[in-house]
């Protein structure tokens, strides 16, 4: 075999093996992700729900509000509301796609990768489904998990942590997963930005009125469907 048919051959059996390379390193980012998100979630959750606890120890709130039977109620209505708010979410983003993105945008700054980097996260901006009312729908759902099984149980500390966690949401996670989205869409998210709000729906809905007189709001520019 002459040399330049054998440095063909050789070029196009690694050109062949690349993809199966990155296909692992996608299946070993993704079974990490799986593993290592939903358990750094778990370890959250339960400090915020401890650090509650102590709160109302320290600042002597009773166990229980002795909640009636009709606010028992609304937190098992709250509860079904808020699963069926992930199904909708989980309709316009997978949760395994949540999880890689999740575990990629923190694992920036472990290895001090660039924010504009998408290293494995492959997913468009998502601007359907409840995207359309807010930026961060994931924490909304959880927010609103909590707050069912507060009304529902009737447990003080549970009222503290949802206030805990929707400071942590609001002022330290997703201002860094929105420097990481405004750093990958630019332009694209900033408009997204200035007319969904971030956690809290119907908090930032501008009106315009066209020239035919209708009212259309920013959030409604970006999906027609839902």
């Amino acid at each position: 075999m002459a040399p330049e048919e054998e440095s063909a051959v050789w070029g196009s059996l690694l050109f062949r093996e690349r993809p199966t390379y990155v296909g692992q390193r996608d299946l070993e980012t993704k079974a990490k992700a799986i593993i290592l998100v939903p358990l750094v979630v778990f370890t959250v959750v339960v400090a915020f729900f401890t650090l509650g606890y102590l709160l109302t120890i320290a600042f002597q709130i009773p166990p229980k509000l002795r909640f009636p039977l009709p606010i028992r109620l609304i937190g098992l209505l709250t509860l079904v509301l808020s699963f069926l708010f992930f199904g909708w979410l989980f309709r316009y983003r997978r949760p395994v796609d949540i999880l890689v993105s999740t575990y990629v945008s923190f694992s920036k700054v472990k290895r001090r990768v660039r924010l504009e980097e998408r290293s494995r996260r492959t997913e468009p901006l998502v601007v359907k489904g409840p995207y359309r009312y807010v930026r961060h729908p994931l924490y909304l759902g959880v927010v609103l998990l909590v707050l069912g099984w507060w009304l529902l149980l009737d447990y003080s500390f549970l009222l503290i942590s949802i206030i805990l966690l929707l400071l942590w949401f609001n002022f330290v996670v997703a201002p860094f997963e929105e420097k990481e989205l405004r750093a990958i869409f630019g332009e694209d998210y900033e408009r997204y930005a200035k007319g969904v709000p971030k956690i809290i729906p119907f908090t930032r809905r501008r009106e315009k009125r066209s020239k035919n007189g209708t009212v259309t709001t920013e959030a409604s520019r970006w999906d027609t469907s839902t």
